[in-house]
């Protein structure tokens, strides 16, 4: 929503003072509300009181101190010349006061050839262009989006040598589907472990999407042949962004600070798949996991957790029954998360005078 200052038209205000109206009515609290749109609950409350468009109008003259026409007309000139017209703005200033001259500050030079369109990049090479998010996805049953990456193991027997662990994790229920142990990194091997885990759950890959990072086993050649021959959409993180695979960077740390993770790494290729395979098996059918209700991932992804959960929440209500006087508001809910996203999209709000002009 902007910092502090920022102008917002009314639809905006609209919008958003609708939107924590009925968040409050939900059982929010205004201040979480006001927090997930980006706007402090004072301003809201203002709004509130005040529906109608900003007043402020900003200042009716212009600063005495500004560019006259005629000098920017004369600082264009200058850095057009051939001594300044392929430096950026900063090395054209520094050399102009190198020599003496002075025109104007980089920010003002920057804004002056904005204004006449001379800001263009002109170098032969590409220009730097930002990365987009990866585009959403969301589960709403097992197998549908799996997150998948791999982390090193230390050996404690060659220094500076790693094992290379391989994990497949269904987002929707946090199971590990798909786990192998290896001495390098290559994409066929992925690319072996993603077929033989199809074909072992017999899943649907048309509707499959695999989620990984930008690393070259995830690029070959050879996984993304074979992600296209089952027809399995891929999606990939931004470079550099691990927050856009958290699951598996997530499932990662959980494994490495495990209090049985051998911290001077594995004598051998056997002992680290042995250990994954006992770590797999215990986070599967042991580990309640927080972010699915405390269930295990096992239970979640054959639907037991339904009768687990069904099962508290009566004994909570039989508690309350028993002691009420220890009960100050309901009791807790135990609620199945039933949709689970890869990278949501951020709530972005545009006033409908916005969307009308663009359209």
């Amino acid at each position: 929503m902007g910092g502090k200052g920022r102008r917002h038209d009314q639809g905006i205000r609209q919008q958003v003072t609708s939107l924590v109206e009925d968040a409050v009515v939900r059982g929010a609290r205004l201040e979480a509300a006001c927090q997930v749109l980006g706007v402090s609950a004072r301003t809201l409350q203002r709004w509130q009181k005040h529906p109608t468009e900003d007043s402020r109008r900003g200042p009716k003259t212009a600063p005495p101190h500004q560019l006259t026409q005629l000098e920017k007309d004369e600082i264009v000139r200058l850095v057009n010349q051939p001594a300044y017209r392929n430096l950026s703005p900063e090395q054209a200033v520094a050399k102009l006061a190198g020599e003496g001259i002075y025109i104007c500050s980089e920010r003002s030079l920057r804004r002056v050839l904005a204004e006449r369109q001379l800001d263009r990049y002109r170098q032969r090479s590409k220009p730097a262009k930002g990365h987009n998010k990866p585009r959403q996805y969301v589960a709403h049953e097992p197998l549908r989006v799996l997150s998948w990456d791999i982390t090193y193991m230390r050996s404690s027997t060659v220094r500076g040598g790693f094992f290379y662990l391989y994990v497949f994790l269904d987002i929707w229920s946090r199971r590990i589907v798909g786990a192998e142990v290896h001495e390098s990194q290559q994409a066929d091997i992925a690319a072996n472990l993603l077929d033989k885990l199809c074909a072992e759950h017999e899943l649907e890959t048309e509707k499959l999407v695999v989620h990984s990072d930008n690393g070259a086993p995830m690029k070959g050649a050879t996984m993304l042949a074979t992600m296209q021959s089952l027809g399995i959409t891929a999606s990939f993180s931004r470079p550099n962004v691990s927050d856009d695979n958290a699951f598996a960077e997530s499932l990662f740390r959980h494994l490495k600070y495990a209090p049985s993770y051998p911290r001077q790494g594995f004598a051998a290729l056997d002992d680290a798949r042995a250990w994954v395979a006992r770590f797999v098996e215990w986070y599967n059918h042991e580990h309640l996991h927080a972010a699915i209700a405390l269930v295990t991932p096992d239970d979640r992804h054959h639907g037991r957790d339904i009768a687990i959960l069904e099962k508290r929440r009566d004994t909570y209500a039989l508690a309350k029954d028993r002691n009420p006087r220890r009960w100050t508001g309901a009791q807790r809910a135990w609620r199945r998360p039933n949709v689970v996203t890869l990278n949501p999209d951020r709530l972005i709000l545009s006033s409908p005078k916005t969307a009308a002009s663009a359209a």
